[in-house]
């Protein structure tokens, strides 16, 4: 079956034009996936955190097969979609990487985030990136030379781009859309606030064919505006307009907030993007209190993130969508993803600090300093910090015998351990990448609020986690 998909995947615009096999080769990578995570299940984890990925895998495919079916699909974004993401990432990524592993004897990360800028042109409440005009970036040179190495060091061929706004990104007269033109065997996932996509922007996305825009969203016109400035919605509807008329795939970026919580899993909000506007997957993070103004204030209860998690899960396997929410999401993700994890990913900002996670402003390596010693990201991701972070996230689960596996509901070391991140990065001297990171580390108010969080969340979710996740497999 392998072979059969391979040569489909690589039969480009005849695979894609023809329903029938297309629908041939989607089918049968489901059941490929099904085969790899359901029946053999390599790598020993709890079944129904098998079943989760599985159905989070085929929720992904089947909206991928509804865009084309909509007709909303330009022939160089339906190259990107099956011969890029569904070729080189989503199925080869599952069997490359073998030399890595033997280098360091763990699997490489499945991708890295950059923010090549801290422009942007909006100032929203609570940005943890704190972007704005100032003038930061990445020089072009060092943008493709990190994208050259992940891909030289381990085949990464997925890169996520944050910001500041990434669409105004330029240096020595290059852009975002140079850097996918000449990266063409990769692909690129842009958060975007989506108010720069007017109809010459989505003809080039167009004819680039592999960045999806993932637009930010709070809610509908009242919770957008009331976060990002008045305005902004109607410009987020302009722009997905543009989009689907110049056929390329976008998502929708949800930042969940107490203010939030309950509307942004209604059936209407689920309705309007996935059904009118024809979103074909959605990203949800929850607020993390670190930028600007950070506060504890605006995150949402441990009762309203519980009850959130049944609303997601609910939404994927009864409506067929790809929803992922980088907390409630963790059993899909064996745990957490942060430090450069196998299959995880790690951050680089507009100064070249090498983050762990998007999430955690702390660094000890910075790139273009270590580019500049001759070093590259293999040095980086063998940093103490992320190696510290790495032997957490393998004690509490990643490593674990499957009955034994850590609560995957309370993942996160950054939100739902803080203390375990705190003695870490004191432990490693990681430095703040920005004064939000540095005034965070001497608040004790925060630092004890933070872990009350945590505790609560352990509360409320273990009786979850041993009940659906773990009894099945204690019982074998």
């Amino acid at each position: 079956m392998k072979r059969d998909i391979t040569a489909l995947l690589k039969l480009g615009e005849s695979a894609i034009s023809n329903k029938h096999i297309r629908k041939f080769l989607i089918n049968n990578i489901e059941k490929r996936i099904y085969g790899d995570l359901i029946e053999k299940n390599p790598d020993d984890r709890p079944v129904k955190v098998q079943d989760d990925k599985y159905v989070l895998a085929k929720a992904l495919l089947h909206s991928i097969d509804n865009a084309f079916d909509r007709g909303h699909m330009s022939k160089g974004c339906a190259r990107g979609l099956i011969q890029i993401f569904l070729g080189n990432v989503f199925f080869g990524g599952f069997y490359k990487r073998r030399e890595f592993i033997e280098k360091y004897g763990f699997k490489p990360p499945m991708f890295i985030t950059i923010a090549p800028t801290k422009v942007c042109n909006l100032k929203c409440k609570g940005c943890y990136a704190n972007a704005a005009y100032e003038p930061k970036k990445l020089s072009y040179d060092t943008f493709d030379k990190i994208l050259m190495d992940a891909k030289e060091s381990w085949g990464a061929n997925f890169f996520v781009i944050s910001g500041g706004e990434p669409l105004m990104y330029e240096d020595d007269g290059k852009n975002l859309l140079d850097i996918a033109r000449v990266h063409n065997d990769c692909f690129f996932l842009m958060y975007t606030n989506g108010t720069l996509i007017d109809g010459a922007m989505a003809k080039k996305l167009a004819q680039v064919g592999n960045i999806t825009p993932a637009i930010s969203v709070e809610g509908f016109e009242r919770e957008t505006d009331d976060r990002r400035g008045k305005g902004v919605f109607r410009k987020i509807l302009s722009a997905m307009d543009n989009l689907r008329n110049n056929g390329v795939p976008f998502g929708i970026s949800v930042t969940v907030t107490k203010n939030n919580v309950g509307l942004i899993s209604s059936d209407e909000f689920i309705e309007y993007y996935f059904k009118e506007q024809h979103a074909i997957y959605g990203w949800y993070f929850h607020y993390m209190p670190i930028g600007r103004g950070h506060t504890l204030d605006m995150l949402p209860t441990p009762e309203e993130r519980v009850e959130l998690l049944r609303r997601e899960w609910r939404v994927v396997r009864e409506k067929d969508i790809f929803l992922v929410d980088f907390w409630n999401s963790g059993t899909a993700s064996d745990g957490c993803i942060s430090a450069a994890r196998g299959g995880g990913y790690f951050y680089i900002d507009w100064d070249g600090n090498v983050c762990p996670c998007v999430f955690v402003p702390y660094s000890e390596d910075n790139i273009i300093e270590l580019y500049k010693r001759g070093k590259s990201l293999e040095n980086a991701i063998n940093s103490k910090l992320f190696a510290k972070i790495r032997r957490w996230q393998a004690g509490y689960g990643y490593e674990r015998p499957r009955n034994e596996v850590g609560n995957w509901l309370r993942q996160c070391p950054i939100r739902d351990h803080y203390d375990t991140m705190y003695k870490i990065l004191k432990e490693t001297n990681a430095k703040p990448i920005d004064t939000s990171g540095e005034e965070i580390l001497k608040d004790e108010k925060y630092r004890k609020g933070l872990v009350r969080y945590g505790e609560h969340i352990e509360e409320l979710t273990k009786d979850i986690w041993e009940k659906e996740y773990l009894s099945r497999d204690k019982n074998t």
